[in-house]
Protein backbone atom coordinates (compact mmCIF):
# COMPACT_ATOMS: atom_id res chain seq x y z
CA UNK A 1 0.00 0.00 0.00
CA UNK A 2 2.64 2.49 -1.13
CA UNK A 3 0.08 5.35 -1.22
CA UNK A 4 -1.37 4.45 2.19
CA UNK A 5 -4.60 2.66 3.07
CA UNK A 6 -7.79 3.97 1.45
CA UNK A 7 -6.23 6.59 -0.82
CA UNK A 8 -9.14 8.79 -1.91
CA UNK A 9 -8.55 8.55 -5.67
CA UNK A 10 -7.95 4.80 -5.59
CA UNK A 11 -11.15 4.23 -3.62
CA UNK A 12 -13.08 6.40 -6.07
CA UNK A 13 -11.72 4.38 -9.00
CA UNK A 14 -12.88 1.16 -7.30
CA UNK A 15 -16.34 2.60 -6.60
CA UNK A 16 -16.80 3.73 -10.20
CA UNK A 17 -15.70 0.33 -11.49
CA UNK A 18 -18.01 -1.51 -9.08
CA UNK A 19 -20.97 0.53 -10.28
CA UNK A 20 -20.34 -0.76 -13.80
CA UNK A 21 -19.96 -4.41 -12.75
CA UNK A 22 -17.71 -6.52 -10.55
CA UNK A 23 -16.78 -9.30 -12.97
CA UNK A 24 -17.31 -10.12 -16.62
CA UNK A 25 -15.09 -13.10 -17.41
CA UNK A 26 -14.06 -11.12 -20.51
CA UNK A 27 -11.44 -8.49 -21.36
CA UNK A 28 -12.05 -4.87 -20.38
CA UNK A 29 -10.56 -1.50 -21.28
CA UNK A 30 -8.94 -1.28 -17.84
CA UNK A 31 -6.95 -4.44 -18.55
CA UNK A 32 -5.42 -2.78 -21.58
CA UNK A 33 -4.90 0.43 -19.63
CA UNK A 34 -2.96 -1.21 -16.81
CA UNK A 35 -1.03 -3.42 -19.23
CA UNK A 36 0.17 -0.30 -21.06
CA UNK A 37 1.25 1.30 -17.77
CA UNK A 38 3.22 -1.81 -16.80
CA UNK A 39 4.96 -2.06 -20.18
CA UNK A 40 5.91 1.63 -20.06
CA UNK A 41 7.42 1.21 -16.59
CA UNK A 42 9.27 -2.05 -17.40
CA UNK A 43 10.92 -1.90 -20.85
CA UNK A 44 12.14 -5.51 -20.45
CA UNK A 45 8.50 -6.61 -20.60
CA UNK A 46 7.36 -6.56 -24.23
CA UNK A 47 4.29 -8.66 -23.47
CA UNK A 48 2.33 -8.97 -20.22
CA UNK A 49 -0.44 -11.20 -18.87
CA UNK A 50 -2.56 -10.44 -15.82
CA UNK A 51 -3.34 -12.97 -13.07
CA UNK A 52 -4.79 -12.71 -9.57
CA UNK A 53 -1.81 -13.35 -7.26
CA UNK A 54 1.97 -13.36 -7.09
CA UNK A 55 1.87 -17.14 -6.74
CA UNK A 56 0.02 -17.44 -10.06
CA UNK A 57 2.50 -15.04 -11.66
CA UNK A 58 5.60 -17.03 -10.69
CA UNK A 59 3.93 -20.37 -11.45
CA UNK A 60 2.95 -19.12 -14.91
CA UNK A 61 6.33 -17.54 -15.63
CA UNK A 62 8.12 -20.81 -14.87
CA UNK A 63 5.70 -22.79 -17.04
CA UNK A 64 6.31 -20.38 -19.92
CA UNK A 65 10.09 -20.53 -19.42
CA UNK A 66 9.93 -24.33 -19.55
CA UNK A 67 7.75 -24.25 -22.64
CA UNK A 68 10.07 -21.77 -24.34
CA UNK A 69 13.31 -23.67 -23.61
CA UNK A 70 12.02 -27.24 -23.69
CA UNK A 71 13.89 -27.79 -20.42
CA UNK A 72 12.57 -28.82 -17.01
CA UNK A 73 15.01 -27.85 -14.26
CA UNK A 74 14.92 -24.63 -12.26
CA UNK A 75 17.34 -22.71 -10.04
CA UNK A 76 16.11 -20.75 -7.04
CA UNK A 77 17.92 -19.31 -4.04
CA UNK A 78 17.60 -20.30 -0.41
CA UNK A 79 15.54 -17.77 1.52
CA UNK A 80 13.75 -16.41 -1.55
CA UNK A 81 9.99 -16.96 -1.49
CA UNK A 82 8.04 -17.07 -4.73
CA UNK A 83 4.57 -18.00 -3.54
CA UNK A 84 3.15 -21.37 -2.56
CA UNK A 85 3.87 -23.12 -5.84
CA UNK A 86 4.89 -26.72 -5.07
CA UNK A 87 8.12 -26.59 -7.06
CA UNK A 88 9.11 -23.29 -5.40
CA UNK A 89 8.21 -24.08 -1.80
CA UNK A 90 11.69 -25.43 -1.22
CA UNK A 91 14.07 -23.58 1.11
CA UNK A 92 11.63 -20.68 1.10
CA UNK A 93 11.89 -17.69 3.40
CA UNK A 94 9.25 -15.55 5.07
CA UNK A 95 6.64 -17.50 7.07
CA UNK A 96 8.20 -20.83 6.12
CA UNK A 97 11.46 -19.70 7.72
CA UNK A 98 9.69 -18.36 10.79
CA UNK A 99 7.86 -21.62 11.32
CA UNK A 100 10.90 -23.73 10.61
CA UNK A 101 9.15 -25.55 7.75
CA UNK A 102 11.52 -25.40 4.76
CA UNK A 103 9.38 -27.85 2.77
CA UNK A 104 5.63 -27.79 3.34
CA UNK A 105 3.76 -31.05 3.97
CA UNK A 106 1.83 -31.89 0.83
CA UNK A 107 4.69 -30.99 -1.51
CA UNK A 108 5.72 -34.23 -3.19
CA UNK A 109 9.27 -35.24 -4.05
CA UNK A 110 8.27 -35.35 -7.71
CA UNK A 111 7.25 -31.70 -7.86
CA UNK A 112 10.40 -30.42 -6.19
CA UNK A 113 13.04 -32.74 -7.70
CA UNK A 114 13.65 -30.40 -10.64
CA UNK A 115 14.40 -27.44 -8.34
CA UNK A 116 18.06 -26.69 -7.59
CA UNK A 117 18.60 -24.50 -4.54
CA UNK A 118 21.69 -22.25 -4.34
CA UNK A 119 22.82 -19.59 -1.87
CA UNK A 120 22.03 -15.96 -2.68
CA UNK A 121 25.05 -13.82 -3.66
CA UNK A 122 27.17 -16.94 -4.29
CA UNK A 123 28.61 -16.35 -7.76
CA UNK A 124 30.84 -19.40 -7.85
CA UNK A 125 28.10 -21.94 -7.11
CA UNK A 126 25.91 -20.31 -9.76
CA UNK A 127 28.66 -20.50 -12.39
CA UNK A 128 29.49 -24.10 -11.49
CA UNK A 129 25.86 -25.25 -11.52
CA UNK A 130 25.14 -23.67 -14.89
CA UNK A 131 28.36 -25.09 -16.29
CA UNK A 132 27.37 -28.59 -15.19
CA UNK A 133 23.61 -28.53 -15.76
CA UNK A 134 22.93 -25.49 -17.99
CA UNK A 135 21.59 -27.54 -20.90
CA UNK A 136 18.82 -28.90 -18.63
CA UNK A 137 17.91 -25.66 -16.80
CA UNK A 138 14.92 -23.65 -18.04
CA UNK A 139 15.12 -20.68 -15.69
CA UNK A 140 16.77 -18.96 -12.77
CA UNK A 141 14.29 -17.15 -10.52
CA UNK A 142 15.17 -14.76 -7.70
CA UNK A 143 14.04 -11.73 -5.77
CA UNK A 144 16.38 -9.01 -7.13
CA UNK A 145 16.19 -7.49 -3.65
CA UNK A 146 15.12 -10.15 -1.19
CA UNK A 147 12.24 -9.37 1.13
CA UNK A 148 11.47 -12.85 2.42
CA UNK A 149 14.50 -13.50 4.60
CA UNK A 150 14.47 -9.88 5.56
CA UNK A 151 15.90 -7.27 3.21
CA UNK A 152 18.98 -8.66 1.49
CA UNK A 153 20.66 -6.71 -1.30
CA UNK A 154 22.46 -8.42 -4.20
CA UNK A 155 26.08 -7.59 -4.88
CA UNK A 156 26.96 -6.01 -8.21
CA UNK A 157 29.08 -9.08 -9.01
CA UNK A 158 26.15 -11.42 -8.31
CA UNK A 159 23.82 -9.51 -10.64
CA UNK A 160 26.48 -9.34 -13.36
CA UNK A 161 27.15 -13.07 -13.03
CA UNK A 162 23.44 -13.88 -13.18
CA UNK A 163 22.92 -11.97 -16.41
CA UNK A 164 26.11 -13.15 -18.13
CA UNK A 165 25.80 -16.82 -17.19
CA UNK A 166 22.09 -17.18 -18.01
CA UNK A 167 22.71 -15.63 -21.42
CA UNK A 168 25.68 -17.92 -21.98
CA UNK A 169 23.63 -21.04 -21.28
CA UNK A 170 20.33 -19.96 -22.85
CA UNK A 171 18.58 -19.93 -19.45
CA UNK A 172 15.60 -17.62 -18.81
CA UNK A 173 16.35 -15.09 -16.06
CA UNK A 174 13.21 -14.30 -14.03
CA UNK A 175 13.11 -11.36 -11.63
CA UNK A 176 10.39 -11.85 -9.03
CA UNK A 177 9.49 -8.19 -8.45
CA UNK A 178 6.23 -8.90 -6.63
CA UNK A 179 7.65 -6.86 -3.72
CA UNK A 180 10.13 -4.55 -5.43
CA UNK A 181 8.10 -3.61 -8.51
CA UNK A 182 6.97 0.04 -8.20
CA UNK A 183 8.38 -0.03 -4.63
CA UNK A 184 12.13 0.64 -4.83
CA UNK A 185 11.67 2.61 -8.07
CA UNK A 186 8.82 3.06 -10.53
CA UNK A 187 10.53 0.53 -12.80
CA UNK A 188 11.46 -1.77 -9.93
CA UNK A 189 14.83 -3.19 -8.95
CA UNK A 190 15.77 -3.74 -12.60
CA UNK A 191 15.56 0.01 -13.17
CA UNK A 192 17.56 0.66 -10.01
CA UNK A 193 20.33 -1.78 -10.94
CA UNK A 194 20.28 -1.34 -14.71
CA UNK A 195 19.80 -5.09 -15.35
CA UNK A 196 17.14 -6.38 -17.75
CA UNK A 197 15.82 -9.88 -16.99
CA UNK A 198 14.11 -12.05 -19.59
CA UNK A 199 10.89 -12.28 -17.55
CA UNK A 200 9.39 -10.35 -14.63
CA UNK A 201 6.63 -11.08 -12.14
CA UNK A 202 4.71 -8.28 -10.40
CA UNK A 203 2.11 -8.14 -7.63
CA UNK A 204 1.09 -6.22 -4.49
CA UNK A 205 1.45 -2.54 -5.52
CA UNK A 206 0.36 -3.31 -9.08
CA UNK A 207 -3.14 -4.13 -7.79
CA UNK A 208 -3.56 -1.05 -5.62
CA UNK A 209 -4.56 -3.25 -2.67
CA UNK A 210 -6.82 -5.64 -4.58
CA UNK A 211 -5.92 -9.14 -5.88
CA UNK A 212 -3.93 -8.58 -9.06
CA UNK A 213 -0.54 -9.67 -10.36
CA UNK A 214 1.23 -9.88 -13.69
CA UNK A 215 3.97 -11.71 -15.51
CA UNK A 216 5.68 -10.85 -18.74
CA UNK A 217 8.90 -10.60 -20.64
CA UNK A 218 10.47 -10.67 -24.07
CA UNK A 219 8.03 -11.12 -26.93
CA UNK A 220 9.69 -14.31 -28.20
CA UNK A 221 9.15 -15.91 -24.78
CA UNK A 222 5.64 -14.62 -24.12
CA UNK A 223 4.45 -15.60 -27.59
CA UNK A 224 4.55 -19.18 -26.31
CA UNK A 225 1.40 -18.44 -24.27
CA UNK A 226 -1.96 -19.38 -25.77
CA UNK A 227 -3.56 -18.36 -28.04
CA UNK A 228 -0.34 -17.29 -29.81
CA UNK A 229 1.52 -20.39 -28.56
CA UNK A 230 0.85 -23.68 -26.84
CA UNK A 231 1.54 -22.88 -23.14
CA UNK A 232 -1.78 -22.75 -21.31
CA UNK A 233 -2.74 -20.14 -18.73
CA UNK A 234 -6.18 -18.74 -17.96
CA UNK A 235 -8.32 -17.45 -15.09
CA UNK A 236 -11.86 -16.11 -14.93
CA UNK A 237 -10.89 -13.41 -12.43
CA UNK A 238 -7.53 -12.50 -14.00
CA UNK A 239 -7.76 -8.81 -14.82
CA UNK A 240 -10.83 -8.33 -12.63
CA UNK A 241 -12.33 -4.86 -13.31
CA UNK A 242 -12.14 -3.72 -9.68
CA UNK A 243 -8.49 -4.75 -9.34
CA UNK A 244 -7.45 -3.24 -12.66
CA UNK A 245 -9.18 0.03 -11.73
CA UNK A 246 -7.38 0.20 -8.37
CA UNK A 247 -4.08 -0.84 -9.89
CA UNK A 248 -4.19 1.51 -12.86
CA UNK A 249 -5.06 4.49 -10.67
CA UNK A 250 -2.23 3.62 -8.26
CA UNK A 251 0.32 3.35 -11.07
CA UNK A 252 -0.86 6.61 -12.62
CA UNK A 253 -0.47 8.39 -9.30
CA UNK A 254 3.01 6.93 -8.81
CA UNK A 255 3.96 7.99 -12.35
CA UNK A 256 2.54 11.50 -12.20
CA UNK A 257 3.54 12.34 -8.61
CA UNK A 258 6.54 10.11 -7.82
CA UNK A 259 6.89 9.60 -4.04
CA UNK A 260 10.32 8.01 -4.20
CA UNK A 261 12.41 10.98 -3.10
CA UNK A 262 10.13 11.50 -0.10
CA UNK A 263 10.19 7.79 0.74
CA UNK A 264 13.99 7.75 0.54
CA UNK A 265 14.14 10.65 2.99
CA UNK A 266 11.81 8.90 5.43
CA UNK A 267 13.63 5.60 4.94
CA UNK A 268 17.02 7.06 5.77
CA UNK A 269 15.63 8.75 8.85
CA UNK A 270 13.92 5.57 10.07
CA UNK A 271 16.81 3.26 9.21
CA UNK A 272 19.48 5.47 10.77
CA UNK A 273 17.29 6.12 13.81
CA UNK A 274 16.50 2.47 14.56
CA UNK A 275 20.12 1.41 14.12
CA UNK A 276 21.40 4.23 16.33
CA UNK A 277 18.85 3.34 19.02
CA UNK A 278 19.99 -0.29 18.97
CA UNK A 279 23.69 0.60 19.14
CA UNK A 280 23.02 3.13 21.89
CA UNK A 281 22.00 0.20 24.06
CA UNK A 282 24.77 -2.10 22.82
CA UNK A 283 22.45 -4.37 20.87
CA UNK A 284 24.03 -6.16 17.92
CA UNK A 285 22.09 -5.08 14.85
CA UNK A 286 22.34 -4.49 11.11
CA UNK A 287 20.12 -2.14 9.14
CA UNK A 288 19.67 -3.19 5.51
CA UNK A 289 17.57 -0.88 3.35
CA UNK A 290 16.67 0.10 -0.19
CA UNK A 291 14.31 3.08 -0.23
CA UNK A 292 11.13 2.27 1.68
CA UNK A 293 12.04 -1.42 2.07
CA UNK A 294 14.19 -2.36 5.07
CA UNK A 295 15.02 -4.80 7.84
CA UNK A 296 16.67 -4.31 11.22
CA UNK A 297 18.46 -7.63 11.72
CA UNK A 298 19.42 -8.52 15.27
CA UNK A 299 22.64 -9.98 14.02
CA UNK A 300 26.31 -9.14 14.66
CA UNK A 301 27.20 -9.48 10.95
CA UNK A 302 25.78 -8.19 7.65
CA UNK A 303 23.17 -10.48 6.10
CA UNK A 304 24.05 -11.58 2.58
CA UNK A 305 22.25 -14.94 2.27
CA UNK A 306 20.04 -17.39 4.17
CA UNK A 307 22.83 -18.87 6.40
CA UNK A 308 23.73 -15.40 7.72
CA UNK A 309 20.05 -14.41 8.06
CA UNK A 310 19.42 -17.62 9.99
CA UNK A 311 21.91 -16.51 12.66
CA UNK A 312 19.71 -13.54 13.60
CA UNK A 313 18.36 -13.46 17.15
CA UNK A 314 14.71 -14.48 16.77
CA UNK A 315 14.02 -14.34 20.52
CA UNK A 316 15.20 -10.76 20.74
CA UNK A 317 13.14 -9.88 17.68
CA UNK A 318 10.05 -11.21 19.49
CA UNK A 319 10.77 -8.91 22.46
CA UNK A 320 11.24 -6.02 20.04
CA UNK A 321 8.00 -6.78 18.16
CA UNK A 322 5.81 -7.12 21.25
CA UNK A 323 7.44 -4.13 22.94
CA UNK A 324 6.53 -1.98 19.96
CA UNK A 325 3.00 -3.40 19.82
CA UNK A 326 2.55 -2.28 23.43
CA UNK A 327 3.60 1.21 22.33
CA UNK A 328 1.19 1.34 19.40
CA UNK A 329 3.66 0.52 16.63
CA UNK A 330 2.96 -2.50 14.39
CA UNK A 331 6.14 -3.82 12.81
CA UNK A 332 6.44 -6.87 10.52
CA UNK A 333 5.83 -9.88 12.76
CA UNK A 334 8.92 -11.85 11.74
CA UNK A 335 12.63 -11.14 11.64
CA UNK A 336 12.42 -12.42 8.07
CA UNK A 337 9.67 -10.11 6.80
CA UNK A 338 10.74 -6.82 5.23
CA UNK A 339 9.39 -3.57 6.64
CA UNK A 340 7.56 -1.22 4.27
CA UNK A 341 6.03 2.20 4.80
CA UNK A 342 3.95 4.46 2.60
CA UNK A 343 3.62 7.96 1.21
CA UNK A 344 0.98 8.56 3.86
CA UNK A 345 3.52 8.29 6.69
CA UNK A 346 4.93 11.49 8.15
CA UNK A 347 8.13 12.55 9.88
CA UNK A 348 6.16 12.46 13.12
CA UNK A 349 5.26 8.81 12.51
CA UNK A 350 8.91 7.97 11.85
CA UNK A 351 10.19 9.79 14.94
CA UNK A 352 7.52 8.21 17.12
CA UNK A 353 8.59 4.78 15.87
CA UNK A 354 12.27 5.46 16.62
CA UNK A 355 11.44 6.69 20.11
CA UNK A 356 9.28 3.63 20.80
CA UNK A 357 12.13 1.37 19.66
CA UNK A 358 14.56 3.25 21.91
CA UNK A 359 12.27 2.57 24.89
CA UNK A 360 12.05 -1.14 24.00
CA UNK A 361 15.83 -1.42 23.65
CA UNK A 362 16.35 0.31 26.98
CA UNK A 363 13.91 -2.05 28.68
CA UNK A 364 15.39 -5.14 26.99
CA UNK A 365 19.03 -4.27 27.59
CA UNK A 366 21.03 -7.21 28.74
CA UNK A 367 18.30 -9.78 27.99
Amino acid sequence: MILGHAHEQVIEAIVQAAQRGTSYGAPTQNESRIAELILQAFPSMQRVRLVSSGTEATMSAIRVARGHTGRERLIKFSGCYHGHVDSLLVSAGSAAATLGVPDSPGVTAGTSQDTIVLQYNDCESLRRTLQEHGSKIAAVILEPIVGNMGTVVPTAEFLKTLREETLRHGVVLIFDEVMTGFRVAYGGAQQLFGIEPDMTTLGKIVGGGLPLAAYGGRAEIMDNVMPAGKVYQAGTLSGNPLATAAGAKTLELLRDSPPYEYLEMLGKRLGDGLLAAAHEHRIAAQMQRVGSMMTLFFNPEPVVDWPTADRSDRKFFAKYFWGLIERGVYMPCSQFEALFFSRAHTLEDIDRTIEAAREVFAQSRGL
